[in-house]
């Protein structure tokens, strides 16, 4: 993850801090945003869990927003967390060299940062020139780059589908202009526009070309 330096970044992030507030078991709530060991975790899912001659505890769905892993937890009465403070601002992807991934602010394409592609995760895939995405900021830190849960990319490479090739369930692996491999059906050729959700990784469906 990359530490913010002295510019616009840094303006970006120094209302980013951890919040003094603790929250119990019962505060726990879908959209919350909680340290754990120091990390920032997004509660996804909450529900009580009662079981016999026992205190009712909370399983909890999170996902740690530094590298993106989605886990379960059971939480008990006695544990507390503070709530993290995490802001978001838009930024433009402009290109990759040798791993490291390079943004700027939206008004100034001279105020630069980088991430590792390991930072990114899987979503660097799909990442192209002048893409709009978000910073995820953490304490005073960029954490981790969100993309659209939906984006266009061209078909760059697609070998040809045969209307009775059903062994792969009627779908074929193409390449799209980021070099990603995306599944899509049959009738997908080279050249065409398609819509790819960038969370799962799948072919969504073919889009308009502009």
């Amino acid at each position: 993850m990359m530490a913010l330096g002295n510019n616009l970044f840094d303006k970006i992030a120094k209302k980013c801090y951890r919040s003094k507030i603790m929250l119990t078991y019962t505060e726990l709530k879908p959209g919350l945003v909680v340290v754990i060991d120091g990390q920032p975790f997004e509660v996804l899912e909450t529900a009580f869990l009662r079981m016999q001659q026992r205190k009712a505890v909370v399983q909890t769905k999170l996902k740690n927003l530094i590298n993106g892993k989605i886990s379960s937890r059971n939480i008990h009465p006695s544990e507390t967390f503070s709530e993290a403070e995490v802001d978001k601002r838009p930024v433009k992807y402009l290109y990759n060299h040798r791993g490291d991934y390079w943004f700027c602010t939206l008004d100034n394409p001279k105020d630069r940062l980088s991430l590792k592609e390991d930072d990114i995760g899987s979503s660097a895939q799909f990442l192209k020139p002048n893409t709009e995405v978000t910073a995820i900021i953490f304490n005073e830190r960029i954490i981790n780059i969100k993309l659209p849960i939906k984006i266009n990319l061209i078909v760059k490479e697609a070998p040809p589908g045969e209307r009775g090739d059903t062994a792969a369930g009627g779908r074929k692996q193409v390449i799209l202009e980021t070099g990603a491999k995306v599944a899509v059906p049959l009738f997908i050729n080279a050249g065409d526009l398609i819509k790819v959700n960038t969370e799962t990784g799948e072919y969504v469906e073919r889009a308009a070309s502009n």
